[in-house]
């Protein structure tokens, strides 16, 4: 299986900015579709964004005009550039696989957390 590897996280402050990293461990990397996805605590994993091998991108409503994936296929290396930060988006962070209505596989990396507080 796939292997993801995240990072980035920290503290924040509300309004403030964090660009997460995700390195995958597979030669395919550039042909794979990838998704952020967040775990806030007491709610169900969301996708965040996600991103088509073409470089196609959408967003959750609740991101939109704030967050910015992007993805490095020479590095293997997705990204995810978060601006504007706000409570609401305290969880933690992972990357997988995006497949659409299949949804992303069942096995997670370890994830990184983000915190947005004053």
């Amino acid at each position: 299986q796939v292997q993801f590897v995240e990072s980035g996280g920290g503290l924040v402050q509300p309004g403030g900015s964090l660009r997460l990293s995700c390195e995958g461990s597979t030669s395919i990397f550039s042909s794979l579709a990838m998704g952020w996805y967040r775990q806030a605590p007491g709610k169900q994993r969301e996708l965040v964004a996600r991103i088509t091998a073409g470089a196609n991108t959408d967003y959750g409503d609740s991101v939109k005009g704030r967050f910015t994936i992007s993805r490095d296929n020479g590095k293997r290396t997705l990204y995810l550039q978060m601006n504007s930060l706000k409570a609401d988006d305290t969880a933690v962070y992972y990357c997988n696989l995006w497949r659409g209505a299949t949804g992303p596989p069942p096995y997670w990396g370890q994830g990184t957390q983000v915190t947005v507080s004053s």
